[in-house]
């Protein structure tokens, strides 16, 4: 019986050091401060093709490690936006380089939420310039209380859910995928 106490316990102590910490819903799921982007994302029913890209890509144990990243995560919606068979085709194993390319296009190194892009949009008159992992640049500008973002090829995407805070970084939900030059 005294086993049985503990372990309830400890149950509702985990439940709720995880009911404390300021969620973001995305997707349908709680997205918890204290796991990683990993482990967040993939309880994302809004995500479900950029979890699959990662996995193909080889790229899950990096956004595990401890970063920290900036992600600008496209949902499934975003991805549809794609030409048809575009996703499929980037997620077979000899494009690998190419889906990791366009991937890491989406990641800045560093924690940078929506207030520290703010304040370079500000220091850079308007525009900021986001070197990201990919080796690629993201502008990124404000149009009313949106950011926006504008690739190398001159698409743009909006921010739709910010400052989704992460054990390793930070992620933007964006309604469009951003793709290097």
């Amino acid at each position: 019986m005294k086993k049985l106490v503990m372990l309830f316990v400890s149950a509702f102590i985990f439940n709720a050091s995880f009911a404390q910490e300021k969620t973001v819903e995305v997707g349908g799921a709680p997205m918890y401060p204290s796991k990683n982007i990993v482990q967040n994302a993939v309880n994302s029913k809004d995500h479900t093709t950029l979890v699959a890209a990662v996995k193909a890509a080889g790229l899950v144990e990096t956004l595990q490690s401890a970063g920290p990243f900036t992600v600008f995560a496209p949902t499934n919606a975003a991805f549809d936006k794609l030409p048809a068979g575009t996703v499929e085709t980037l997620v077979k194993p000899e494009n690998k380089g190419t889906l990791t390319t366009v991937l890491t296009y989406h990641v800045v190194a560093g924690k940078m939420d929506s207030k520290a892009i703010a304040e370079a949009i500000k220091a850079g008159s308007g525009t900021a310039t986001f070197k990201t992992v990919q080796g690629g640049t993201l502008k990124v500008t404000m149009k009313g209380k949106n950011l926006i973002l504008t690739d190398e090829k001159g698409g743009t995407s909006t921010v739709t859910i910010k400052d989704v805070y992460q054990s390793n970084g930070v992620i933007h939900v964006i309604d469009t995928v951003v793709m290097p030059g």
